[in-house]
């Protein structure tokens, strides 16, 4: 990639069209809440050793606090996982993403950032941006899309984010320079308002769905939708996810997509069984029953339990599991043996942390 180019490079557009699995990548914080690099790292070479199609760092999983002044930690993870992508040397496309927050100024500093560190498409997300117009969140979409390709970010109001209108959405699928959109507004309603945007959008096969929807990952990506436009049908498919589900046991997500992908129509019930499992266990690790208050101490324990991360903890020492979540993480490891991939990083954990 050409660090000064912003447009995507066509073998990375092809993986991105295709689908892949994109782990939203977490922060890894020794005791004391400092950065903790050798395991930061040996997340990312985790990922890349797991089949991944590509990263996400800088996002929600990788706290958004690690754009505040006293911790100024945006630049070091985007940096580290970049170089961890470099000196990996794979024969394969991987496809780097750096998310991308705040105000059009703000947003438009961290798109050059993402772009001299080599990064490929930035995920833009429109949380804390409530003061906004949707006409503004339009001009900045654009004024970032002309720095870096934009993955599209529909964030839900949960965490953070706000409902966006259809017309917004399709006025976003208009930008020539975005190339996907993650949909996390887990709601079906919010969802279908994307989908049909893009399929009724002129540029319905150049906009690759991703979901985000943790709560029913395996429901999108088996899932067609139809629209009639212009008197014929346009379907459309969520081709892959960008997920924090993901960003553990991420060995057994991309044999899933695997599998989804080459699926007969015999096998989608069992398929859908599996859904549910996925999402009970999504429900342990991201905490809705206390408003996702744990979701990323959920991830980082999870990755702390198989040896990836020293610690579960958080910038902020507000964000921590909650009552009842350690239980609830220990039930689904019991009744899902066959979703976690422990055997895979006790075969090379080592080799990740030297």
């Amino acid at each position: 990639m050409s660090i000064m180019s912003n447009t995507l490079p066509s073998s990375l557009l092809k993986l991105l069209l295709k689908g892949t699995v994109i782990p939203a990548h977490p922060l890894a914080l020794s005791a004391g809440r400092t950065l903790d690099e050798k395991h930061q790292r040996a997340l990312t070479r985790y990922y890349l050793a797991s089949g991944a199609g590509g990263i996400a760092v800088g996002v929600h999983t990788t706290q958004f606090e690690i754009r505040l002044p006293q911790h100024d930690l945006y630049e070091p993870v985007l940096r580290m996982a970049a170089e961890e992508v470099a000196q990996a040397k794979l024969n394969r496309p991987f496809i780097n993403v750096a998310g991308i927050v705040g105000p059009t100024d703000q947003a438009v500093k961290e798109a050059r950032l993402a772009r001299t560190l080599n990064y490929d498409l930035g995920l833009l997300s429109n949380g804390g941006l409530g003061d906004l117009s949707e006409n503004e969140l339009i001009e900045r979409a654009q004024r970032v899309a002309d720095i870096i390709p934009v993955f599209g970010f529909y964030l839900q109001p949960a965490v953070g984010g706000r409902v966006l209108s259809f017309d917004f959405w399709k006025r976003f699928a208009a930008i020539k320079n975005v190339h996907a959109i993650k949909v996390a507004a887990f709601n079906r309603y919010q969802t279908l308002d994307v989908v049909r945007a893009v399929c009724q959008s002129d540029r319905a096969d150049d906009i690759a769905l991703y979901t985000g929807n943790d709560d029913n990952i395996v429901g999108d990506l088996l899932t067609p939708y139809r629209f009639e436009q212009n008197g014929k049908i346009i379907e459309k498919r969520f081709v892959g996810g960008l997920l924090g589900h993901w960003a553990f046991w991420t060995r057994r997500a991309v044999e899933l997509l695997e599998q989804i992908k080459v699926m007969k129509p015999h096998d989608i019930p069992d398929m859908l069984a599996k859904g549910i499992e996925i999402t009970d266990t999504n429900a342990a690790a991201f905490d809705p029953s206390h408003q996702y208050h744990g979701c990323i101490s959920g991830i980082n324990e999870i990755l702390r339990r198989q040896g990836l991360l020293e610690t579960n903890l958080c910038l902020s020492e507000k964000e921590t599991l909650s009552p009842g979540q350690t239980d609830e993480i220990d039930r689904v490891y019991r009744a899902y043996p066959h979703l976690h991939d422990d055997q895979f990083i006790q075969d090379n954990l080592k080799h990740w942390l030297s």
